[in-house]
């Protein structure tokens, strides 16, 4: 198949660590062509959906793990299979890049279907499961959010649409910087914020639970630094195997037919003690730590599914 990545700059990648790199490998292993371009080169042209970027080989080699073709304009309609696979923010860029995308024929398969990554972002698809989450708000009035904060005590507070552990803060019950930092998002942009009860589990780790069309096969844990509230890996947090517990497979239960229905096929749950946080549709990560850990190629079980429904 011909395969293309809208993607941030494959050059820069850490191919050791990259879940999109992991992906195009096993992609261009099963004999499929890559073709990469950055999503500010996606275009509608006249009624075609187009990309200006260039055909790509790749090799587990640090340094020179890309060799890219000349620069070329493709009908993203001549593809197979499209990943969308830029990183966040999800900010009105990104929203666009999946309205252009929802314009391809439906013989192109597009991962994750951008119709649903648009209606379905991380902090915003959680909400339809309350069962599953800890106590959560979306809100940006004041008073609002000071009167949850003054029921649950010790909170987390964080950009409705942020990413990879950025702007998070973690305000305790003495904490007194909640009509500062609310000052602060909201002189930055017109969005809500998100408000989570805090859960104290997060000491034990935020654990990375990786879905393929709807079904678990496997996670990985990610445990923060001494002192640091978020577990993030961008921000020093640690990688470290994992074993699914039955009260991860009752949440992917319940969330993976939906995922499996609207076209996720590639998915990552964040689980903090038994509690559901975010569900990751645009950009999800850990693939590598995955087969590290476990042995689990997770990047032949999404090419597998993709396959099958081609």
């Amino acid at each position: 198949m011909k395969v293309a990545f809208q993607m941030d700059p494959m050059g820069s990648v850490n191919i050791d660590g990259d879940s999109t790199f992991r992906i195009a490998l096993e992609a261009q292993e099963r004999g499929h062509t890559l073709f990469h371009y950055h999503p500010e080169h996606l275009a509608f042209d006249e009624g075609r959906i187009t990309a200006r970027g260039q055909w790509m080989t790749l090799r587990r080699e640090k340094g020179n793990h890309v060799t890219f073709g000349p620069t070329e304009v493709v009908d993203l309609a001549t593809m197979d299979v499209v990943w969308l696979r830029q990183d966040p923010p999800f900010d009105m860029g990104y929203i666009t890049s999946t309205h252009l995308l929802d314009m391809l024929p439906d013989r192109v398969q597009v991962v994750n279907n951008p119709f649903w990554v648009r209606n379905f972002p991380e902090k915003l698809l959680v909400l339809t499961f309350p069962k599953l989450t800890p106590p959560t708000m979306i809100a940006r009035d004041l008073a609002t959010i000071r009167a949850f904060k003054a029921k649950h005590g010790d909170i987390i507070l964080k950009p409705l649409y942020g990413n990879g552990g950025a702007g998070v803060f973690r305000l305790d019950p003495n904490d007194r910087n909640l009509s500062s930092l609310h000052e602060l998002f909201t002189s930055m942009s017109r969005e809500p914020l998100i408000v989570q009860k805090f859960l104290p589990a997060v000491s034990k780790g935020d654990k990375r639970v990786i879905l393929v069309d709807g079904e678990p096969i496997g996670a990985i844990n990610r445990v923060p630094q001494e002192g640091e509230t978020r577990s993030n890996m961008h921000v020093g947090g640690r990688a470290e195997k994992v074993e699914l517990t039955e009260r991860d497979r009752e949440i992917c239960r319940a969330i993976g037919p939906i995922l499996r229905e609207k076209g996720q096929v590639f998915v990552g749950i964040d689980v903090i003690g038994d509690w559901l946080t975010e569900i990751n549709v645009t950009s999800p990560t850990g693939l590598q730590e995955l087969e590290r850990f476990d042995g689990t190629n997770g990047a032949r079980l999404i090419w597998e599914a993709i396959e099958a429904k081609a």
